[in-house]
């Protein structure tokens, strides 16, 4: 068997070092090495998983039940004001891994909403449009 290149198997198997701030029998969480804020921490699976929507169901509620967590340490250990979260889905993902951004906030951070432009629809009709496909998509994906 091959080791796997992603560099957060490695911190899982515990062949690259991090600042371990969590670990349960699903996940791992550490500090990122590069901050957007101090106490910005990424909470990972141990099972590699580059995407979300494949997380095995049975491991939904234990991994997104740390994330409850971290959130409320992260904030208290940083006395930040609250979080910012984030899950990148393939675009943007610098590690084929899935991983959560767990990010204290504060007010006047100068960070302003999302990292990227936002944007208005361009009228109600597109909204309401926008809003059917994504419904349909979803009633599709559940079976019904």
């Amino acid at each position: 068997m091959t080791e796997s290149p992603c560099a957060f198997c490695a911190i899982v198997a515990g062949r690259i070092d991090a600042a371990i701030v969590f670990e349960d029998d699903v996940s791992i969480a550490f500090l990122d090495h590069r901050p957007l804020f101090l106490g910005h921490t990424l909470l990972v699976p141990r099972l590699h998983v580059e995407l979300l929507p494949d997380l095995p169901a049975e491991l939904l509620q234990p991994f997104f039940g740390a994330a409850q967590l971290l959130t409320r340490a992260v904030q208290e250990a940083t006395a930040a004001d609250g979080a910012f979260l984030a899950l990148n889905h393939r675009v943007s993902q610098s590690v084929p891994h899935v991983h959560l951004h767990i990010i204290p906030r504060r007010f006047h951070d100068g960070l302003r909403g999302f990292f990227w432009p936002r944007q208005r629809y361009p009228d109600a009709d597109q909204m309401a449009e926008t809003a059917r496909s994504i419904s349909a998509a979803a009633a599709r994906l559940r079976g019904g």
